[in-house]
Parts: C-alpha cells; structure tokens; sequence
C-alpha cells in the first residue's frame, strides 16, 4: 500500500479521547489523517491536535466549505495549521451543500463551481505571501497579506464529483477529494482528473451482520444521494435508474420508505463490509483502481470504535 488515511473524529467519540490512537496511527500503518464538516467536529481543531499527538502523520480537511467562512479567514487558518503542524497540512475546499450553508449558516448557496475557483486562485496567492488586491467573479478582496505566511507551500485538494470540478482540480489544484463512490468508478472518475492525487473516503462497516451493515448503508445512502450534487454524481456513474424508486420516495416525504428503496448492490457498491480482512481487501481495491490517498470512514457497529480503527489498519 501507499497512503493510508482515516477520517478523524470517530463518531461518537470525544476529540480528546482520540490522543492515544493518533499517537499509534503511524506505527499501524497509517500515513493520513483527515477531518470532517457537517454538524459536529469542525474541520480544523482535531486537526490541530492532532498535529500535537504525532509528527509524522500527513493532516488534511475534507473538506472545509468556501462559504462559511471569509476567504482571508480560510488563509489565516490553513497557515496556522501548516504551521503548527510541522508543514504536514494539506488544505481540502470544496462548495458543500444547500443544508448546510445557507439553511445552517445563512449565506447564499450561489454559482458553487466559481465560488470554489475564485476561493482556490486566491489561496494559491495569499498562501505564497503575496499582497492580494483581486476582483474575482464572486467576490472581492482588497489589500489582504498574512502576516505569517507559510514556509512551504500549502498543497489545495478540491472536493470534487462530477466532470467540471474534477477537471478544475486536476488543472489548478493539487488535486481532488471524492465522497460515496465504489471501487469500480474509480476509473471513470480518474480520467476526468487526470494529474493530481486522488482522494476518497471510503465508508467502511466492519461486522459479519451483512443486514445490519446494509440497513445502515440504505439510511446514510438515501440521506446523502438525495443531496442534489450527489444524485447528479450517481447518474453520471449510472446509477440513475437503480436509485429512481429511492429518489421518488424522498420527493414525496417518505424518508423512511426511501431507505428501504437503496437496492442492496448499491449498498453492497458504497459501503465496504464485513470482516476487517474482508473490509481492508477491499479498501485496497480502491488504491488498485486509481485513488492515491483511500480515507476510511469508520461507520459505527456497536464495537470500540478505536480497535477498529487499529483492527483495520494496513499493517494490522
């Protein structure tokens, strides 16, 4: 294997109670630890911790959204944490969702694939140190310099799904973070980067209770693949047809019936499985097809969160 990364918090689980397993990561096998946004731990903060708890893990977001917050606050906060982590950060941006910027965080939800452009152009500037005065197409920023700009340049991953934004990554960025895809669309989704790393969470279940692991995945896939960018990134992987029952069901306010509408080979695609040898082989088919950087997502089952982070390790 090459990288190796776990997406930290665990669910469930203090930050501060993550100190010892980070402190072990490395020694397991694992090379990345990377951070989540919706509701509960923000991006940066385990990160910082992190940084604290080991030094030679590679530390990156994934993702911080360029609405909610300023553009020179996302500097100030990607130098601080280059910084305090020993120039191991690895800045991930992406647009996020209706949901979360504009019904959780009140800001307008507009023209996603530029406002995330415009917020990586002027990253890639205010992060090498210059003095940026830019009118760029949604917004503007007038005589902004950090004042303690990184030593080392500060690599910027974008989330990214479909065609558009996976080619903006692969032209501008240092490449590209992806979310709820199998194994077998690597390769569609790898040819649209082209250069770049590619980086994606892998949600992983690790139980032999086959109908658990599945329930779980039928209520997280139709939470999530009801999101519009999302459904537009699975009709585009052909998932289209197969999840119409599920999608129709959501429209029409039945939550609980969409569930149970996610066809168990989607499930069985998105969800990685079963034993945690079962779960890592097939982590490493995602490496195999293409992705550089596989983030696992520790999916609860009931167990110690943190022996199965260390049961699933690489090196275990």
């Amino acid at each position: 294997m090459g990288r190796w990364g776990v997406t930290l918090p665990l669910t469930g689980v203090p930050v501060l109670d993550h100190r010892a397993l980070v402190a072990e990561l490395a020694d397991l096998g694992y090379t990345d630890v990377w951070s989540a946004e919706t509701a509960g731990a923000d991006a940066f903060t385990p990160l910082a911790l992190a940084a604290q708890w080991s030094d030679g893990l590679r530390l990156g977001t994934a993702v911080a959204p360029v609405y909610t917050r300023g553009p020179a606050t996302l500097a100030m906060t990607a130098a601080t944490l280059a910084e305090v982590s020993g120039h191991r950060f690895v800045l991930g941006i992406g647009s996020s969702s209706p949901t979360i910027v504009r019904r959780w965080n009140a800001v307008d939800f507009a023209e996603p694939v530029k406002r995330t452009r415009d917020t990586l152009r002027f990253l890639k500037a205010a992060l090498a140190g210059g003095k940026v005065s830019e009118e760029y197409e949604t917004f503007a920023v007038r005589g902004f310099r950090l004042e303690r700009p990184p030593e080392r340049r500060v690599p910027i991953m974008l989330a990214a799904l479909r065609p558009t934004m996976l080619r903006l990554a692969g032209r501008e960025a240092d490449g590209a973070i992806t979310n709820w895809l199998g194994a077998g669309d690597v390769g569609k989704v790898r040819a649209e980067l082209g250069r770049g790393e590619l980086a994606a969470r892998v949600f992983v279940c690790p139980t032999a209770d086959a109908a658990a692991a599945r329930a779980l995945g039928r209520a997280l896939i139709s939470t999530y693949l009801t999101v519009p960018a999302y459904a537009a990134f699975h009709d585009w992987l052909g998932r289209g047809e197969a999840l119409r029952p599920m999608h129709e069901a959501w429209a029409a306010g039945d939550r609980r019936g969409a569930a149970a509408l996610v066809p168990d080979e989607v499930v069985d695609d998105l969800v990685v499985h079963g034993d945690v040898d079962r779960c890592r082989a097939r982590v490493a088919e995602y490496a195999a097809n293409g992705v550089d950087t596989p983030i696992i997502a520790v999916l609860p089952t009931g167990a110690d969160q943190l022996d199965l982070v260390r049961a699933l390790a690489p090196g275990a």
